[in-house]
This record gives structure tokens, C-alpha cells and sequence, in this order.
């Protein structure tokens, strides 16, 4: 990596992936917070479907939930997730969200069902998943596998629950364009894999 970030210690990018994720997550509180005091004037910024006018909401309506249990339930995987992510550079990490929100939001419009309103941060989350599960494998570096197999040993179940098309209230299309925008970005920001060891006799 080169760069300002390309010098930096371990401690330091901890710090910085730190900060930058509960900065996010403040703002996340913030937002709902600011649309339950206007009568929940921002759950207009969600996605309908095949809406012409409701591309504009593809980006924020990652940012937003249908009240405090949904945005209480996507807290804390999205702290981790997106804290372990952002320890490989915040400027890829960032790269990496902004492909997972793009796809995912665009998707959702494509394809969720007539009459939806799609907000939150899941989408992110999965994505966040999927990255982190693939991109060790991918670059060949043995702590980002290991970081994957602890992400899907610790989330793996409620990842798969989230992808089951019967749960009412619960955009399962969302959920897996997420994750397969998360995969995808592991492949499209790949850093170049870990140098074999050189040989010797």
C-alpha cells in the first residue's frame, strides 16, 4: 500500500478503523433519532421498487431505519464487521462499502417486491460478511482466512437465517445483494497476495 496510511502501526489503524466506525454508527443514531422527532418524515428515504424518482434514495437508504430495534439489531455487527474490514485501510474499506451500498441499493430497486419500502444498514452488513469471509482466500493471507472462519463461526447462522425468503418484514433480497456485493468487492479491491517465501538450499 502506498500512501499517508502505508506507514502506519498496527495501534494506529486499530485507532482509526475505530473512530471511523463509531463515527458511523453515531450518525446512524443521530438520523434516527432526528426522524423520530419529525414523525418519521425520514422512512421516505427507503427504496421502492422500479420508481424512477427513488433512485436518489439508494445511497442514504443504507443509512436509515424503520426505528430504534431495527437500527439496535444492525448496531453492533455492523461496529465489528465494519471495524475488522477497515484494519486492511480505510480508503479500500471505504471503496468496499461504497460498491456493496451502490449494488445493493440498485438491486433492491430492480428486483424487491411491489409496494416495498427497503432501508437499513443489513445490506452493508451482509456485504461487510461476504467480504470478509472471501477476501483472506483470495489475497492468500492466513490472518485474513482466519478472520473470515471467526466472522462465519460467529455470524454464519443469523447470515443464513437473514437469506430465508419467509420472514415477513424482511428484505432477504437486500440481504443476499449484499453479500454477493461483498464477494465481489473482495475480488475488485484485492490487494496482491502475500509473496511466497523464496527458496533456499
Amino acid at each position: 500500500m502506498s500512501g499517508p496510511q502505508a506507514g502506519w502501526s498496527n495501534g494506529d489503524r486499530a485507532l482509526a478503523a475505530g473512530k471511523l466506525m463509531l463515527a458511523w454508527v453515531a450518525l446512524l443514531w443521530l438520523l434516527e433519532v432526528v426522524d423520530v422527532a419529525t414523525g418519521h418524515a425520514l422512512d421516505g428515504f427507503g427504496v421502492t421498487p422500479r420508481d424512477p424518482s427513488e433512485l436518489v434514495d439508494v445511497v442514504p437508504s443504507s443509512f436509515l431505519h424503520f426505528g430504534f430495534a431495527h437500527l439496535t439489531a444492525n448496531t453492533v455487527p455492523l461496529l465489528v464487521l465494519g471495524f475488522l474490514a477497515a484494519l486492511a485501510g480505510l480508503r479500500r474499506f471505504l471503496c468496499v462499502c461504497a460498491l456493496i451500498i451502490v449494488v445493493d441499493g440498485l438491486g433492491v430497486w430492480l428486483i424487491a417486491p411491489d409496494g416495498t419500502n427497503t432501508a437499513g444498514a443489513s445490506g452493508v452488513i451482509f456485504g461487510l460478511f461476504g467480504f470478509l469471509l472471501v477476501s483472506g482466500f483470495v489475497e492468500r493471507r492466513p490472518w485474513g482466512v482466519l478472520a473470515g472462519v471467526l466472522v462465519a463461526a460467529v455470524w454464519g447462522g443469523s447470515i443464513l437465517a437473514g437469506l430465508a425468503p419467509t420472514q415477513t418484514g424482511v428484505s432477504w433480497q437486500g440481504h443476499l445483494l449484499g453479500l454477493l456485493a461483498g464477494v465481489a468487492a473482495a475480488f475488485v479491491f484485492r490487494r496482491d497476495p502475500a509473496a511466497p517465501p523464496a527458496l533456499t538450499r
